[in-house]
């Protein structure tokens, strides 16, 4: 079969199309016929080694499609399944051997590509806005990016809620994107947090929600109000540099996280619930999900030159 292999960690040029061994499911797998892989930040990661995988490795943390053949002691997933998976890498390929309970089964309605373009960043929507901060009716949000993927779909989520939201981005045609999402306010990141101050009458966001990183890490701390929570999710601009906790007195006792995905769904009850609300939403028609672009695996490269260079306005998957 062809799948993308990453043998030494570095830029796009990293990511080789090739041909590789047919997986075989071993005890407690499902081999999938992959109908598409969502492209997410967390790849580039892994491609450049900031988070580190065993090398070779394929990429491709989120992916879709059809149960082709399962392993022993495997119940609950027979051949032709639709199911779909999140947060197990070697999605970027024809076929990937996945954990049978780390499966999600598509319900009727959802496609393995609609599965593919929502499970990460739909459940990243779900935990941020549900858990790691719970958004109550009248709050202040303010979301970082909010023409992306994910940041349409904190947009969406949030309003669901009852926020007020407020979001950044960088050109005209980002904003419309975000107004359409559902955005109160649309801001450039130019001094957004002053901008943030005066939305709010000088009182600033419960919560900021900073996928971007050290580029709006200092105005994220500054739009907050007292007791406010900066959920920093993820670095699309770069790490944040070592920070003194003993700042967040004088900014107004604030509240500092670095979550993840992976520990709000530890559990296979955490994982199935998360994903019925999220399948839920879609069915329901009260949020949508906006893929930019579909490429053929063997454009990966092109996928994450895309992703890096902030030329997408949606998410992006990859077809084998």
């Amino acid at each position: 079969m062809r799948a993308i292999v990453v043998s030494t960690p570095g830029d796009s040029s990293a990511l080789e199309y090739t041909e590789v061994p047919d997986p075989v499911p071993g005890p407690g797998e499902v081999l999938i016929d992959v109908a598409a892989s969502g492209v997410n930040f967390i790849d580039v990661y892994h491609r450049m080694g900031r988070y580190q995988l065993p090398l070779p490795f394929t990429p491709g943390s989120e992916g879709a499609g059809t149960v082709a053949a399962v392993g022993p002691d495997v119940t609950g997933v027979s051949v032709g399944d639709k199911v779909g998976w999140v947060n197990v890498p070697g999605s970027y390929a024809e076929r990937a051997v996945i954990r049978a309970d780390r499966l999600i089964p598509l319900p009727d309605g959802i496609t393995p590509q609609t599965a593919a373009g929502v499970l990460l960043q739909g459940l990243t929507a779900q935990y941020l806005t549900h858990s790691t901060y719970e958004i109550k009716p009248g709050d202040d949000v303010l979301v970082h990016a909010g023409a992306g993927g994910m940041g349409q779909l904190l947009i969406q989520v949030a309003k669901l809620r009852g926020a007020r939201v407020i979001t950044t981005v960088s050109t005209a045609e980002k904003e419309k994107i975000a107004r359409e999402a559902g955005a109160d306010h649309v801001l450039r990141y130019d001094g957004f947090a002053e901008a943030v101050k005066e939305i709010t009458g000088g009182a600033g966001v419960h919560v900021v929600y900073d996928g971007v990183g050290a580029a709006t890490f200092e105005g994220s701390l500054a739009s907050l109000r007292p007791r406010g929570l900066l959920a920093l999710y993820g670095a699309a601009s770069g790490p944040v540099p070592p920070f003194d906790p003993q700042r967040l007195n004088p900014l107004g006792s604030l509240f500092l996280t670095r979550p993840s995905l992976h520990h709000y769904i530890l559990t296979r009850e955490e994982l199935l619930s998360r994903a019925e609300t999220v399948f839920g939403w879609l069915t329901e028609g009260r949020v949508r999900v906006n893929v930019f672009r579909r490429y053929p695996l063997a454009e990966a490269r092109q996928a994450h030159d895309d992703l890096e260079g902030r030329r997408t306005t949606g998410k992006l998957l990859l077809i084998p």
